[in-house]
């Protein structure tokens, strides 16, 4: 009697067994992928720290900005220190030296920020951020209701002067028509002539309304964009996915491996 191949049983052919998988890097690919992976971790890393700079740079101009109002004269002297305190201070503006800063969006307008001179009771002039206007408010004439006159007490953010980017893209300033990108204290209080010029600071208003609404004060950002945590999670997911390839492609059958060899 003749049994089957399959056995007493039949059933046809065994399964033959499977074979054995292993992990065998090779020099190109991990020359290349390595580097890379710890790359992508470095970055992430980097991120993180960030994010944890952005948060503390948060913090800290929300501590000083809703601090107790102090006077000009208590404002350090160092700008490191002093800006985004707040101020509070008593004079005139001179609304007919007004200033314009551009261009300055508003959710989602184009305009301009008014900063004007601001007399303070001892004499001394300080320039003042007063807000945003539209397009169409530039000139004081189209908005006489905000230009209020007569001793004013208002409160106010320390802010440095100068521009903030990088030094190639800083455009000109354009102080014959008294436009400005950035403020540049020295220039502007040459313009205005002999005063009694306060030029270490100017203030930023805050967001106490104005007659008629304009400008609209309160420009200063506090809470800044903060995506480093997204930013720092791509960059772990690329090398995790990266890392993913790189053992999937090294993981192979044996005789596939011991042919690479």
């Amino acid at each position: 009697m003749t049994v089957p191949e399959g056995g007493p049983h039949g059933g046809g052919a065994s399964h033959a067994p499977k074979p054995k998988r292993r992990f065998k890097a090779t020099f190109w690919p991990t020359v290349v992928t390595i580097p890379m992976i710890l790359i992508l971790i470095g970055l992430g890393v980097w991120q993180l720290q960030r994010l944890h700079w952005k948060e503390d740079l948060v913090a800290e101009r929300q501590s000083r900005s809703q601090g107790p109002a102090i006077t000009v004269d208590q404002v350090p002297a160092d700008m490191a220190a002093a800006e985004f305190l707040l101020v509070q201070v008593t004079g005139d503006f001179r609304h007919d030296q007004e200033f314009y800063l551009g261009a300055r969006t508003r959710e989602g307008r184009v305009g301009f920020n008014i900063v004007t001179p601001f007399v303070l009771e001892d004499g001394r002039t300080l320039l003042v951020n007063r807000g945003w206007v539209p397009q169409a408010k530039k000139t004081a004439d189209t908005r006489p209701e905000g230009q209020v006159t007569g001793r004013q007490t208002i409160e106010g953010l320390v802010r440095q002067d100068g521009w903030k980017g990088v030094d190639f893209a800083r455009p000109e300033n354009l102080p014959g028509e008294r436009f400005y990108y950035w403020v540049d204290l020295p220039v502007m209080f040459d313009d205005l002539g002999e005063v009694q010029a306060i030029d270490a600071f100017y203030l930023e208003a805050g967001p106490a309304a104005n007659p008629g609404g304009l400008p609209k004060g309160g420009q200063t950002r506090i809470n800044l964009r903060n995506d480093h945590l997204e930013y720092a999670l791509t960059w772990f997911a690329l090398a995790i996915a990266l890392a993913i390839i790189y053992f999937l492609f090294h993981y192979r059958p044996s005789d596939e491996t011991a042919g690479r060899e």
